[in-house]
């Protein structure tokens, strides 16, 4: 596990969401700074909205950051399975509300065809993130890549070049249960900065078990043998 530092354990959700906006914010205002541009990239759900909500309220220039998605499910906005709905609720508020947000979903004829889009205007916007925000499921998935599905290896394929790719849903059952859209390891591995946050017991041993397993197959295993700058901040309330 020294491969990328211990795991940072936090009393409370507070103070986990706490350090992690900040450590967001610094990075984030670091780039804007040097070169006047930052790029951030999140995932959707309920676990990161206590870091958006302190991150939208810090002050930052936001007219100079561009924010997106690790990954999306293949719906428009109005539907409450929208990743970009939650980042638009919570984080793109506030002081946040001067961002400008780059959807990987756009109503293209096939996923793969939006996915095409979406690698395009991330390269617009300079095809490399400044700081990263991950999430993980139980099963051991991050962005969308889940274990069994057909795009993982092509997605863990660290010597591609960065980009995103459509995810079909899972068969007989396996996740996941919509088509997705994804970044793949290669955009991690390029980051400037990369934070795992995790909440509750079995996140964490989930987490443990995974890293040591086969980078070809587990996304967390990928993600340490690939180099990633990744930081891994937990806080057992979960």
């Amino acid at each position: 596990m020294s491969e990328f530092g211990p795991i940072e354990a936090f009393p409370s959700v507070d103070a986990w969401a706490e350090a992690i906006a900040g450590r967001l914010a610094e990075t984030l205002g670091a780039a804007v700074r040097d070169r006047g541009a930052a790029l951030f990239a999140g995932p959707g759900g309920s676990t990161p909205a206590p870091v958006y909500r302190r991150l939208a309220a810090t002050d930052l220039d936001w007219s100079k950051v561009a924010v997106t998605l690790v990954d999306e499910r293949y719906v428009p906005e109005t539907s409450p399975e929208s990743n970009a709905r939650l980042i638009r609720d919570v984080l793109l508020q506030d002081r946040a509300a001067f961002a400008r947000f780059i959807p990987l979903y756009s109503p293209e004829v096939t996923v793969d065809r939006a996915a095409i889009v979406a690698a395009h205007a991330l390269a617009d916007a300079g095809g490399r993130f400044d700081a990263v925000l991950l999430g993980m499921g139980e099963d051991g998935h991050i962005c969308s890549m889940f274990p069994e599905s057909p795009t993982l290896k092509t997605l863990l394929t660290s010597t591609l070049k960065p980009t995103v790719l459509g995810v079909p849903r899972g068969r007989d059952g396996m996740a996941p249960s919509l088509e997705r859209l994804s970044i793949n390891l290669p955009y991690l591995m390029s980051a400037g900065r990369v934070i795992l946050g995790l909440k509750g017991q079995t996140k964490r041993r989930v987490f443990e078990e995974q890293a040591a397993g086969d980078p070809k197959i587990q996304p967390i295993a990928a993600l340490v043998a690939a180099d990633v700058p990744l930081e891994v901040l937990w806080t057992e309330e979960g």
